[in-house]
């Protein structure tokens, strides 16, 4: 959204979180339940709006540490001028290499094709050539693998001209019919409202399941100030009414969030983080309110702000994420990697002197070493180098459990809690879960004999970009040299498989997987190497993928481990 015209929610009241007293805010607990598995870590808030741009803005090395889920670029041809920009940025398809450098997938925000916001309706002939015009540059573009969504309108609740080009919901029906016959493959998401609207809901997927048209994904955004605090309710809704119609569950994105005197908040980052954490969605998207290619103002001048570092320690978050118990405004979003014995938790929302309360710790030892920084609160226009330092210390585990105290807390700041054994924590990450990696056409499933719990399968297509299936791990090793790399797998073909393995965009070589005892049965590695450069490297295993000539047979994945 850009240029909305709604009035803003003056800074000192942000999103409910009206700064309080200490002697009103102090005194909550947030609680940590390592032993209560919500769901694998994907970083489903790690996203933005016309986050990146070509060239250096913003840079490779501030994008990694994110672990970027997903994104809204605009599309081939954009003509967007958003937010007084005097030049189009963002051409998702210019940017796409440096995405999937990054880790992340990307919608095309089609109706960014043209100049003015809201939108300047032409013509049904205009709309469908520049339509066409979009799709072929898609098609044409068979080294690209990272569009997994075609978003056919942006607010129609207030920008599509039904006077002009008649009712939204036969437009769509009109948009996604011309789409599919030109792209049978490439997803398509909406509707894409400013708000959840229960109604508007209703009558849109009403006609889209009676017309073939239902979306892959289902999009809406939240923008308002205290939305976070709707969104358990409209997911609930949202599932009524698919159950209702009689329509098979679709994933949810809200790729937009954040009202303009939130997104700058790092404690109303950390509330977002937590609900849709909490609340099975699957990807979503810092707003686009000021300038592009900043990741929404986690930079300036390509350097940190203050909410950078929220997003770093979400970042920085492997395994699964686990369940946290809010207390007041005292919010939460925490993760526990079972083979680093590591817990993160980033928290915030409360002034004064507060409590994080973390329990199962059983597997961490006798004692426990817990650390806690914060974020500070620069604004989007300063620059914050570091994180700021509030306490270290020794904890004794007592029934499984910590209590630490972190004081005078103030109610915008974000937080992060890391505990960890006292002895035998490596310096480097060297395991990488397959669940946690950017999974491409395949997905993510649970068994009790996996490493954390999960692995990846399905990972079956190879016949074009738009739908090759691959694992891409994203790693940060100590050093530029040869790494063994230790694959964890299941064959249960009984045949030997194969996959590609590239890294860093380098030729591929073979992977072979010899059979198993069966599917989501784990135990079993094949080790090869792999030689990286020092600090954040790319390693993609394919059954089919771009410069590849596709795998033979099929193999699940576990995870991988450097040493």
């Amino acid at each position: 959204m850009r240029h909305r015209k709604a009035a803003l929610v003056p800074l000192l009241v942000l999103a409910g979180l009206t700064v309080p007293s200490p002697a009103q805010a102090a005194g909550n607990t947030l609680t940590v339940d390592v032993g209560t598995v919500v769901r694998p870590v994907t970083h489903v808030a790690a996203g933005g709006l016309y986050a990146t741009d070509t060239g250096t803005k913003p840079p490779l090395e501030q994008m990694y540490p994110l672990r970027l889920n997903h994104l809204t670029q605009p599309p081939p041809g954009v003509q967007q001028l958003g937010n007084g920009a005097t030049t189009p940025c963002c051409d998702g398809l210019k940017v796409a290499g440096k995405v999937t450098s990054a880790g992340a997938q990307q919608f095309w925000r089609l109706p960014d094709v043209y100049k003015d916001f809201p939108y300047k309706w032409v013509s049904w002939a205009d709309w469908e050539s520049k339509v066409r015009t979009m799709v072929n540059a898609r098609l044409s573009a068979t080294t690209t693998t990272n569009v997994d969504g075609y978003e056919l309108w942006n607010e129609p609740d207030w920008t599509w001209n039904t006077a002009s080009a008649g009712s939204f919901n036969a437009g769509w029906t009109r948009t996604h019919k011309l789409i599919r016959s030109l792209d049978t493959v490439t997803p398509i998401v909406g509707p894409s409202h400013s708000v959840y609207n229960h109604d508007w809901m209703v009558s849109f997927l009403t006609n889209a399941r009676d017309t073939g048209t239902l979306p892959d994904v289902i999009v809406w955004h939240e923008l308002e100030n205290d939305r976070y605090l709707d969104v358990a309710a409209h997911v609930a809704d949202y599932r009524a009414i698919e159950t209702s119609l009689g329509i098979t569950p679709r994933p949810i994105s809200i790729n937009e969030y954040a009202s303009p005197s939130q997104v700058d908040i790092p404690s109303v980052a950390v509330h977002y983080m937590a609900v849709f954490e909490r609340h099975g969605i699957r990807s979503a998207e810092r707003a686009y309110w000021y300038e592009a290619g900043t990741l929404n103002g986690l930079l300036h001048n390509n350097l940190p702000t203050s909410s950078y570092w929220t997003y770093k320690w979400y970042g920085d978050q492997s395994g699964n994420i686990v369940r946290t118990v809010p207390g007041s405004w005292l919010e939460g979003v925490a993760a526990y990697d079972s083979t680093r014995k590591m817990v993160n938790v980033v928290f915030g929302g409360d002034s004064g002197n507060n409590t994080v309360r973390v329990t199962g710790l059983g597997a961490l030892g006798s004692q426990v070493r817990a650390t806690v920084v914060r974020s500070g609160t620069t604004g989007r226009t300063t620059n914050q180098s570091a994180p700021i330092a509030v306490s270290s210390g020794t904890y004794t585990v007592s029934g499984g459990t910590i209590s630490v105290p972190v004081n005078a807390m103030h109610a915008w700041d974000s937080y992060q809690l890391v505990v960890t054994p006292t002895s035998g924590v490596p310096t480097w990450q060297q395991r990488y879960e397959a669940e946690n990696a950017t999974v491409v056409n395949a997905n993510r499933f649970s068994a009790g004999s996996a490493s954390n719990g999960g692995y990846v399968g399905q990972i079956d297509g190879s016949a074009n970009s738009r739908n090759q299936s691959f694992v891409d791990f994203l790693v940060n090793v100590p050093s530029a040299r040869n790494y063994t790399m230790t694959i964890g797998y299941a064959n249960g073909t009984g045949a030997t498989a194969t996959q590609g393995l590239a890294y860093n965009g380098g030729a591929f070589q073979t992977v072979t997987y010899p059979p198993t005892a069966a599917w989501g049965v784990f135990g079993t590695t094949v080790n090869t190497t792999v030689t990286l450069k020092a600090g954040w490297n790319m390693i993609r295993l394919a059954k089919g993928s771009p410069n590849y000539a596709g795998g033979t047979g099929y193999a699940e994945l576990d995870y991988i481990n450097l040493s």
